[in-house]
């Protein structure tokens, strides 16, 4: 999925010129916790958020902001003044309309934000939120099941190099009647819940049966248990 499948296109938005009040009047009303702002040119000039608000005057901050510095003056004027574009944060991260999820969901993590507009050239096509991420997940479908042992073997072989690469040794891996059974050693037993967390996600897997030993970092690179006979 990409952002134009899941993105919310009735975005509401607020103006520079209107007064925090109204703005956080026009948040609750739609039970949103933030807006990208919009100027007459209808043009994306910043977003106001809930933390945009939290050191607001009228909520009793008595917090002095040392006015001799340029932070402290921002600082000032962002909790004192009555003007949306004063408050607002005007930096705004955007995406484009074909950002698949996978990478929107990065986006979130690694900016710290709980909403990206979405752009479509210069202008504001819709807004993805983190909810709108929880209707991939709710959305998702199983894959088919692979079927038979030899199969199930060759997908779990695959999930493994796809997902974990040479970061962490494969194991050696037995399927006999659906169950999974792991041969080889881990240098952790966070390297062993990263294997089994690979392999629960295979569909047709029944189950798990660990023979792996866990041993330290050179130890891992020299033990190679051999697999039972059957696969």
């Amino acid at each position: 999925m990409k952002a134009k499948d899941i993105m919310a296109r009735q975005v509401v938005t607020l103006s520079p010129g209107n007064s925090v009040s109204h703005a956080a009047r026009i948040l609750l009303d739609h039970h949103i916790s933030g807006a990208p702002v919009i100027d007459d040119e209808n043009t994306l000039v910043g977003i106001l958020t809930e933390g945009d608000l939290l050191r607001r005057t009228e909520l009793g901050s008595n917090l002095r902001a040392d006015l001799a510095t340029q932070e402290g003056t921002e600082s000032f004027i962002r909790s004192h003044s009555w003007r949306v574009d004063d408050v607002m944060t005007p930096r705004v991260v955007t995406i484009g309309e074909n950002m698949p999820v996978g990478e929107i969901a990065r986006l979130f993590e690694t900016n710290k934000i709980k909403r990206v507009p979405v752009m479509r050239g210069e202008r504001l096509a819709g807004i993805v939120s983190r909810a709108d991420l929880l209707f991939c997940i709710a959305e998702s479908r199983p894959e088919r099941i692979a079927k038979g042992d030899q199969a199930l073997r060759t997908s779990i072989a695959a999930r493994l190099r796809d997902m974990l690469g040479t970061a962490i040794t494969q194991p050696t891996v037995s399927v006999i009647e659906g169950a999974v059974h792991l041969w080889g050693s881990v240098r952790t037993d966070i390297e062993r819940q990263a294997i089994r967390v690979v392999i629960e996600g295979v569909p047709g897997v029944k189950g798990i049966d660990d023979h792996m030993l866990c041993v330290g970092s050179a130890e891992a690179d020299e033990l190679r248990a051999p697999a039972p006979q059957g696969q």
